[in-house]
Order: structure tokens, then sequence, then C-alpha cells
């Protein structure tokens, strides 16, 4: 008793032939057929390489093995034809391709086979608990008409199925199959091959599913159901597949994944991979394991690179892979904090920051003239300069970039109605960003700047709308960003309590009070600034209720610092 693979080849004849040779040496019959599409002369070299094994067979006549039709059925039923006829001593075939590659003795598969001599290993699983087929069609591929190759004549195949919903046409399923998906590699009992083989009704299930898109992860999985008396619904093949329905190829590094995965038998091998068919080709007993085939080990791994190829790495844009708008893995790569207004009313603001976050602080990176990154750099973390060209050519990009190459350290920075305000919807949009907003507080270096005040209730006119705007997104329900927007006149009134909140979620394991707080600008005069220039017409609503009386300098006399000012 022994078992006899079926081998369906079409490319790297060579590997074929290699693996062929093998088995037909362990005293396995091999019954090879090539597609139609292979050459004359690269079948005779075919031929000859495994010339003078008795116990090789090759199927005639070729068919045409199209991806997704009929020929790939066809030529595995006429093997498996020659398989029963001329080698009576086979209990089990074995269904393989030309790029499968054996990964444990024959001697173990035999046994292991021996073991279950009446049991067939096939996955084979209804339609309508399929989760992985491809292409649109569940049902739809048992009751409709695929007379057209998808891969060479896609246009008509997807015509004729249009036609076919259109008018509604369908055809009946025979009875008394009920139609199972799965894997085309199989390992069948002799008893269930025969039993498909020699079937009554044969005739009317090869006629009714030469049209059946790709029957060949149909044709065996639904009739075995008639004919078995033991299924076992898996294959001894290790074989996975990407998200698009490609079947993963396996390379020299993969040598210890396959041996992990305890399987008898694995595709798709690169050609190319001579480590592997000089490791695997071997019957030595030293590597024997009696062990069951548990693909699930190595399920995770496939799993997590199939996530990491669809979604890339959080915060990561590269070109070969670049999301569409909303469709990102993460807008960034980690947390940031944008301050706005608080440059206006702190003196030194960013220093006094990073001394007491120990965080990198930048001042404003979208400022008109330059980004003004911290140290005064020009050029940053992954080449980024502080051209304000190049930093406006995609001002998301700019910030992502930065968020990416300082993965590890907090980024912080200034952002202010004078900026370029591109971006501020992409970090509205963003939980990693961390936004907190004085509003008015653009009006602090208007009140110092010594403009005409024509001039200067224009520009104050023109901030105020820009920043109106901008709190305006940032109170929209779909914001994302941790937001926290305070007036002018209500933050003055206790800044160490702001500031504290906004230190602890971003130095939260700090868990100690400030000791140090920033020297505040110069408020001296800046209630009776904000009057005059309400009283020239201007509807100035966003720095607050501020006493039209003179402000004193630093902070009001109501809330006392408890700690030292910074010098």
């Amino acid at each position: 008793m022994t078992v006899g693979f079926i081998l369906l080849v079409h490319t790297a004849l060579d590997r074929a032939a290699q693996v062929a040779r093998h088995w037909a040496l362990s005293g396995c019959p091999v019954v090879i057929h090539a597609d139609r599409k292979v050459t004359r002369s690269a079948y005779a070299k075919l031929q000859r390489r495994v010339k003078g094994m008795d116990n090789v067979r090759f199927v005639t006549p070729r068919r045409h093995c199209a991806w997704g039709t009929w020929g790939i059925v066809g030529a595995t039923l006429s093997a498996a034809e020659t398989m029963l006829a001329e080698y009576p001593d086979v209990r089990h075939v074995y269904l393989a391709s030309g790029s499968c590659l054996p990964l444990r003795p024959v001697q173990e598969l035999e046994a292991y086979l021996a073991e279950r001599p009446r049991t067939d290993f096939i996955e084979s699983v209804t339609i309508e608990d399929v989760a992985w087929s491809k292409g649109g069609f569940e049902r739809e591929r048992f009751t409709l008409r695929f007379p057209f190759s998808w891969k060479s004549h896609r246009e008509l195949f997807d015509r004729w199925v249009a036609i076919q919903r259109r008018l509604k046409l369908h055809r009946a399923i025979p009875d008394p199959i009920v139609p199972h998906l799965g894997s085309q590699w199989w390992c069948l009992s002799r008893a269930t091959l025969t039993a498909i083989l020699e079937d009554p009704d044969r005739e009317r299930y090869d006629r009714y599913f030469r049209r059946v898109w790709i029957p060949d992860e149909s044709y065996f999985q639904s009739l075995v159901r008639l004919h078995s008396t033991s299924v076992e619904s898996r294959s001894l093949t290790l074989s996975k597949f990407d998200p698009q329905g490609k079947p993963h190829v396996f390379y020299d590094d993969h040598l210890q994944l396959l041996r992990r995965s305890d399987c008898f038998m694995a595709r798709k091998i690169w050609p190319h991979a001579d480590r592997l068919y000089s490791a695997f080709l071997s019957n030595d007993p030293d590597v024997t394991k009696n062990a069951e085939p548990r693909p699930g080990r190595i399920d995770r791994l496939f799993a997590n690179a199939a996530e990491r190829r669809v979604l890339g790495r959080p915060g990561l844009y590269m070109q070969g892979r670049f999301p569409r708008h909303d469709r990102e893995n993460g807008r960034t790569a980690g947390p940031y904090s944008v301050f706005e207004g608080f440059g206006e009313l702190f003196v030194d603001f960013d220093t006094w920051l990073a001394r007491v976050t120990g965080h990198r602080v930048h001042r404003h990176l979208y400022a008109p003239e330059r980004a003004e990154l911290a140290g005064g750099e020009q050029v940053y973390n992954g080449a980024l300069t502080d051209s304000a060209a190049l930093r406006d050519y995609n001002p998301c990009a700019f910030l992502t970039n930065l968020i990416w190459t300082t993965r590890g350290e907090r980024q912080c920075f200034m952002f202010g109605p004078r900026d370029n305000h591109f971006p501020a919807g992409f970090m509205a949009a963003d939980p990693h960003a961390q936004i907190s907003v004085i509003a008015g507080a653009w009006a602090i270096p208007l009140h110092r700047s010594g403009l005409p005040r024509d001039l200067m209730r224009k520009e104050a006119a023109r901030l105020q709308r820009i920043e109106a705007g901008h709190l305006e997104l940032l109170r929209a329900r779909w914001v994302k960003a941790r937001v926290r927007i305070w007036t002018l006149a209500e933050f003055v009134e206790a800044p160490m309590e702001k500031l504290q909140d906004v230190l602890d979620e971003i130095v939260p394991l700090q868990g100690r009070r400030m000791t140090e707080v920033p020297r505040m600008a110069d408020l001296g005069g800046f209630g009776r600034f904000l009057q005059d220039l309400r009283n020239d017409g201007m509807n100035l609503h966003l720095p607050g209720d501020f006493p039209a009386d003179d402000f004193p300098e630093g902070p009001p006399r109501t809330m006392p610092y408890l700690v030292k000012q910074a010098e």
C-alpha cells in the first residue's frame, strides 16, 4: 500500500522533474500532466529528466489549463484515471503542482495515511461559510454560466455575466449536489476517487461544472461529499494567500518557517530556492517528526504580514503605498502637541516648555517666512529643511514626516492665524494631536506693533476672521484631536491651572506640580487697546471680556503665583 502523486506542471519544469524523481525513487508512482502551452522542446526535456523511472507516467493528450476554467479539472481527472488504472497498490492519491515541495519524508506521509485508510483530506466548505472567495461570485459561480476565460477574455466575461444578471438567466444545481468550495490541493482515498470517476451521473456533473466559475475549487470539493465516508476538511498542503487572493511565494529564508508548520507539502516555492529544495528533498529518518500537520503555528505571522501589507505602519507614507484620503493607518506616527496663542502670551514659551517637559519644542513650523525648527535648525531629522516653499508644497506631509522621523520623542510647536492653515483640518482629525488654543492672543503682539489705527483695525479683523474659522473647525463633531480652547481673558484669570492641565497630558508620568512658570507678556494698557478697536467699529469678541481700564503688568492680582516665574 502506497501513495501516488498527480503532478500538474506548466512552468519551472526542472524543479517539477526534481520533485517527481524524489517521489519515484521513494517508491511512489507519479503521474504528470504538462500544460498544452508547454513547448514541445521543454516537454521533451522534462521527459528526459525522468527517463528510466518506471513508476512515472505522462498524461496524453495534454490539456490547456487556463486559470479558472475546466482544463485544470479535466487534466486532474485524466491523471487520476491513469493513476488508478496502472497502479492498483495505490491507496491514496495526492494532488500537487509543479511549484509544490514535500516538507517531510515520504515514509512519514505513507505512515500517516496508512493509519487513516478511508480518510479524505480535502478542504470542503459550504458556500455560505466561505470568507476567502474572490472576484465577487459566491453562489452565482454555481448558478451562472462562465464560458469565457476571465484572464484572457475579461471583457467578454464581464459582459456575459452582466447579460445573465439582467435577463435573470440562472441554471439549477443538479441534485443531489450541495456546492462546496476549498483548496484545489487534496489527498483522496482510492475508494472515494474511484467512486467519483465511476459515478453513473458523472457525465451530467462534468457538463454542469464545465461552466462553473473556478471549478478546480469546487468540483472535487462538492463531489467528495457524495461519496466519502470520512472527510477531513483540510489540506495537507501548506498554501497561504494574500488579501488579493494570490498565493504567497516561499523563499530560502522561509526554511525554518516551513519546518515549523509540520505540513507534508508546501506551495508556492520559488524555483530558485536552492536551499529549500536541498533541505527538504530528503528521506533522512533523522528529520522524521511523526507530528500532526499544524499550519496554524505560522498563521499569526501571515496575518501580521497581510495586515502590514494592507495597512502599512501607522503614520508612514511611502511612494509604493500612498493611502487615499481618510484611508490611512493613523495620520501620524505618534502624539504631538500644538499650542496656539501661548507664544504670544508668554515670553520665550518654547524655551520654557522644552526645559519643563524635556521634549523638542519648535516655534511656528508654518510661519510664512520659514519653518521655525527647534534650536533655529535649518535641516532637521529626515532631511526636512526650514524652506517655506518646500514645506508648503505638501504641508500635511511635512508634519507626518516630522512625526515619523522623530518617533519616540514628542514634538511640540506653535501655531496661529498668521501661519499657513492648510494642515489645520488634518491635525483636527488626527487622534494623536493635542491642540491647545488661547483665543485672541494674536492681539498681544498687535498691541505692541505701533501700527496706525486704521491698519491695526484691518489686521485685527483679518486675524480674528482666520482664528474664528479655525475655532469653528476645532469644534466640529468629526474632530478626533484632543482640543482645549480658552479665551485670552479666561486663561489669564488662572494660568497656572490651565498650564498644569496641558502639561499633565504631555508628561503624564511626571506626577508633580510645576515649580516654574513662564513669564507672562506685559499686558499693561491691553484692555484699553481692545476697547479702542471696538470703538473703531470692530466686533472684537475672541479675546474675551477684558476690563477697559489698564491691565496690570503680569497676571491679575486675583491669581497669586505660588511658584517662581522663569527669568
